[in-house]
């Protein structure tokens, strides 16, 4: 009964400590889980070792230390937006306006970030609304509204020199709104309108400028054409003229050389006929017949008549004394 009473414990002092390793086992295991890191994309851990800086993990797999080593800080490298809500500043004319800013920033050195400042996005805030109170400082209402590239180069450098200690480069500032007092604005939008109506007023008097000069070079161009057909109407008509006294002048003259002709034709048959002195003769004894045919009172025959033609051509005169008397 003893014998088996030992081999019982012994049993249940094996089952224990079995039971007790594969608790060590399984401890085990999860420690060494814990102490492996996998590292993300853009991301990098900074390791300490009994409170003092170990290294920094970058992306991949890594292994710590188990009790001794732990991760102090997850930094993220991605470009990061931060907007600051308005801060009030006041111009070198005293005019007191409220800005709000927009910061890009990115961290380049995760230990600088880590231990560099306390609460970084606190102290690069304070650091804007101060910067920006120094530079709008320097400039006037007017300037400060149409210079915000200026500002925000300015701006850039001196909070980039200032947060490189801190491991951290800002990549651009931007001014979200410049928000003047409500007196300024009223005096802004009058000045607006004012200039809006002076716009409008050179507009509309360019635009009838140009139309009376459209209406002018119109005109002129009307007239030069007018003129233009004058002339040419004229021209025409004075070549119309022209072409009607060469046609009547060359049918005159047609009519005058068919006249010559024909009496170049008659002369050369007169010439041609050549009547004979009997023919002259008989036409006289016919003349003289007629005379004397007995209508006429008084006949007249000449004594030194020289032939028959001399005869007629006096019984005619006389025949025509008689008929005048």
């Amino acid at each position: 009964m003893e014998f088996i009473g030992i081999n019982a414990a012994g049993a249940g002092l094996v089952g224990g400590m079995v039971g007790i390793g594969f608790v060590i086992l399984i401890v085990l295991i999860i420690i060494a889980c814990s102490c492996i890191k996998i590292v993300p994309q853009a991301h990098a851990y900074v390791i300490e070792r009994l409170g003092t800086y170990r290294g920094t993990w970058s992306v991949g797999l890594h292994m710590k230390a188990p009790f001794f080593d732990k991760v102090a800080k997850r930094v993220t490298l991605k470009e990061q937006v931060v907007d600051f809500p308005p801060q009030p500043v006041i111009t070198k004319d005293n005019v007191t306006m409220r800005i709000d800013t927009v910061i890009f920033f990115q961290i380049t050195d995760p230990k600088l970030f880590s231990y560099g400042v306390e609460n970084p996005i606190m102290a690069i805030e304070n650091l804007t609304a101060t910067t920006l109170r120094n530079i709008i400082g320097d400039l006037e209402l007017d300037e400060t509204l149409t210079s915000r590239e200026t500002i925000n180069t300015k701006m850039r450098a001196s909070l980039d020199e200032a947060t490189d200690p801190w491991g951290i480069k800002i990549n651009r500032v931007e001014l979200k709104n410049i928000i003047p007092p409500a007196p300024i604005q009223d005096a802004m939008e009058k000045q607006m309108k004012a200039e809006r109506e002076r716009r409008e007023q050179i507009l509309i008097a360019e635009g009838e400028k140009k139309s009376a000069i459209l209406r002018a070079e119109g005109q002129k161009e009307s007239m030069i054409l007018q003129a233009e057909a004058d002339k040419q109407a004229a021209i025409l008509r004075a070549e119309a003229k022209k072409e009607a006294t060469i046609k009547e002048a060359e049918g005159q003259a047609q009519a005058i050389e068919a006249i010559q002709k024909a009496n170049a034709a008659g002369l050369v048959y007169l010439r041609e006929a050549n009547p004979s002195e009997e023919v002259i003769k008989l036409k006289s004894l016919e003349a003289f017949s007629k005379a004397a045919d007995g209508k006429s009172t008084k006949i007249i025959i000449p004594s030194e008549i020289q032939g028959i033609a001399g005869l007629a051509k006096s019984v005619v005169s006389v025949a025509s004394d008689d008929i005048e008397k």
